[in-house]
């Protein structure tokens, strides 16, 4: 049982990381082949796991931690697409700027939204991560909503094997 815990917090943590891997599919395996495993213990495994990986966005985007030289993005001569609708004096711009001025006053507006997407993924919950940490919310606040959120969908969906096989 200890092992099948460490497995699961160790696939949480790498897909927190690194995004191609899919937590929800398994936890679905695991809780599907073995069916008497607590679904409550593997949901806070997966929480636990989850949050510690996107620490590491929560950090990097609050400045916390700096990015290897090789992510950084090199300055071009010429103006993308992009940058023509979103760069410095167009009105995106200004309004992003806007946006970053209320969300720095009010840091803990993003608990709501960071609750909700840990919770049903809507937004993505690595976007919010990131979007937590250059709002400035705190540590405890993004730490909190986030195992919350996780600890309830996580711990659903592994039921979700053992409800269905008690319907059939």
């Amino acid at each position: 049982m200890l092992a099948l815990v460490g497995l699961t917090f160790g696939v949480a943590l790498g897909s927190a990381i690194v995004p191609l891997i899919s937590i929800e599919m398994f936890v679905l395996g695991l809780c599907a082949r073995w069916p008497d495993t607590s679904f409550w213990i593997v949901g806070l495994s997966v929480a636990v796991g989850q949050v510690l990986g996107k620490l590491l966005y929560f950090y990097a985007a609050r400045g916390d931690i700096h990015l290897p030289k090789f992510l950084h993005r090199k300055p071009s001569d010429k103006p993308s697409r992009l940058r023509r609708w979103f760069g410095p004096g167009t009105r995106m711009h200004r309004w992003g700027d806007w946006i970053h001025v209320k969300c720095k006053a009010h840091p803990n507006w993003m608990a709501g939204t960071h609750g909700v997407s840990a919770l049903v993924g809507v937004p993505p919950f690595m976007a919010t991560s990131v979007l937590a940490g250059l709002a400035g919310m705190s540590t405890t606040m993004f730490v909190a909503t986030g195992l919350v959120g996780r600890f309830a969908r996580f711990s659903f969906l592994a039921a979700s094997p053992a409800l269905v096989m008690a319907w059939i």
